[in-house]
């Protein structure tokens, strides 16, 4: 087969964001050598000399697209040098088992083709994140060299007559002009590897014991959780891959998991999980539709961990969460014993992996380990499926001793989507020029019956330990002398089509008898200030947020 040579020209807009390049599934379809031009900026931003000949992973969500993408990727990887292409079978592999398996078999990176809790279909998203040789999402310099080389771009090579069967598992081998080695394409169990990591971390004993009738989701749920571990087959519900799901949301929070919601609220079901499309997110639910909010979940697990056999066995190194996310895991653990870098100090998880590369830290923010160098919804519900097999309590009953014994933590986000991008980039800048002023820390706020006064307020920094770079302008927070917290955030991981802001808010409790309170009704005075300082409803067009979770 004869490697052909294209001319294109390159698009200004292949800037990818924290999570790759996203965008509406048509602008991959039908502006042409849109998707051709990416694929060849992130295989040339790879150093030739490693490139020649080595391995590389490819998988996707299964939404609508990949199958034409996939075969695009084939044709280009071949014409590229790659020299053994690993797929998944009929182009599925989650995110946490591209991770998983990258590392396995040692491959230079891997390619997956999602927009995570992105809509998919014809009027969805689709993205391309690359994952490079440790398992973990590309840093800052990798994506940016990919950027680049997008920018003078003006031909990419392709093998066009070669084609594959994802549906047949085993190789296909390729002979190629000028080639002295065959081009090898292995379709492989998209489950199997990944199955037995986990094999080795949780005692699928005491799990498969436990398991009586939990509703969850996700192709990887029927394989792992019925037919290894025994649960019902009736109880993973949406389970076979759509290019649209179904026409659904796939974003596991209550706002998009009613049906699940619902059948948990009837009492039938002890424990029930959602998660997103490429399977690095989970919701967890009691018996009644309780739910655990992300960070009460991570601050929960990690007060646990020990539950789990691969952590009595290694033991706790250490803990990391985002900025934004909750404070709840600080109070979880004792502080004296890691390091300041690991307490609240990374924004996004991709920078999280950095701590594994410093000193192999257990990383939770909030659904990830140590296992992978990827967040993964199925590890974090083995978790707590682990903890309810040893502490034979269910879900509410945990969380609720939790609370207990340490506090609650009140969190909640508001995300306003798909706001226009000007708009969102001058509230952020005039937001920050109000938070950042020397007066601003001393004012106080007084809703209702509640006066708030500004210990601090700024615009957070993360210095990476590993590299020494300094990641600037990662969200405006403000901490008030009760320890609450308010923090504005301008995401980086849509789909393009307008930005993201969000908001969150945190009030922490510790009189027992004031946990069962509603949370919207303890934040609602964090809230008005937010809504107040920001002038977001008025500056945005928006009579509220698209997501409260």
């Amino acid at each position: 087969m004869r490697a052909l040579v294209a001319r294109t020209t390159p698009f200004e807009d292949q800037r990818p964001g924290s999570t790759g390049l996203r965008r509406r599934t048509a602008v991959f379809e039908t502006q042409k050598n849109f998707l051709q031009n990416y694929i060849q900026s992130l295989l040339s931003a790879i150093d030739l000399r490693d490139r020649q000949g080595c391995t590389m992973l490819v998988g996707s969500d299964g939404r609508y697209f990949s199958r034409t993408a996939i075969e695009v990727i084939v044709q280009m990887a071949a014409a590229n040098g790659i020299g053994r292409l690993v797929i998944g079978h009929n182009g599925i592999l989650s995110t946490p088992a591209v991770s998983c398996i990258i590392r396995k078999i040692k491959a230079i990176g891997g390619i997956i083709l999602t927009a995570s809790h992105n809509p998919g279909g014809p009027g969805g998203d689709f993205g391309i994140k690359f994952n490079i040789a440790n398992g973990g999402p590309s840093p800052d310099t990798v994506m940016e060299r990919i950027y680049q080389v997008s920018r003078t771009l003006e031909e990419y090579a392709i093998c066009p007559d070669l084609h594959i069967d994802l549906s047949r598992l085993g190789r296909q081998d390729f002979d190629l002009e000028n080639k002295f080695k065959p081009f090898r394409v292995e379709i492989v169990d998209s489950v199997e590897i990944y199955l037995n990591m986990l094999r080795g971390i949780f005692d699928f004993g005491a799990i498969k014991n436990l398991l009586t009738g939990p509703d969850l989701m996700g192709p990887y749920v029927r394989r792992i959780l019925c037919d290894e571990l025994g649960a019902p087959v009736n109880s993973a519900v949406n389970c076979v891959p759509l290019e649209d799901f179904g026409g659904q949301y796939p974003n596991p929070n209550p706002t998009f998991a009613v049906s699940l919601m619902e059948s948990m609220k009837g009492g039938e079901f002890g424990f029930g999980a959602a998660f997103d499309a490429d399977g690095d997110r989970c919701m967890i639910l009691g018996q009644n539709g309780f739910f655990v909010n992300p960070s009460d979940s991570l601050a929960v697990m990690a007060a646990n961990l020990s539950c789990v056999p691969y952590f009595r066995q290694v033991g706790i190194r250490g803990f990391a969460r985002s900025m934004p996310t909750s404070s709840a895991l600080d109070s979880k653990v004792n502080p004296a014993l890691f390091s300041d870098q690991l307490w609240g100090s990374v924004t996004q998880w991709r920078v999280s992996v950095e701590l594994w590369v410093l000193d192999g830290s257990v990383c939770l923010e909030p659904d990830g380990s140590d296992h992978i160098r990827e967040k993964d919804g199925l590890w974090a519900v083995l978790v707590w499926l682990s903890i309810i097999a040893v502490r034979k309590q269910g879900v509410e009953e945990i969380v609720r001793d939790h609370w207990a014994k340490l506090g609650r933590n009140y969190y909640c986000r508001f995300d306003y989507e798909g706001v226009d991008p000007r708009a969102a980039f001058y509230l952020m800048r005039d937001l920050e020029g109000v938070v950042t002023d020397k007066a601003f820390a001393n004012q106080k706020f007084a809703v209702g019956n509640n006066v708030y006064s500004v210990e601090k307020a700024d615009s957070f920094e993360y210095i990476d330990p590993v590299d020494g770079s300094v990641s600037r302008n990662q969200g405006l927070r403000i901490i008030f002398t009760d320890s609450s917290r308010i923090i504005f955030r301008l995401s980086g991981s849509g789909a393009g089509v307008g930005s993201t802001i969000r908001i969150y808010a945190e009030s922490y409790e510790r009189d027992p008898e004031r946990h069962s309170r509603e949370t919207q009704v303890v934040l609602g005075p964090l809230i008005a200030i937010a809504l107040k300082i920001s002038d977001i409803h008025e500056r945005t067009g928006r009579r509220g947020p698209t997501i409260i979770t």
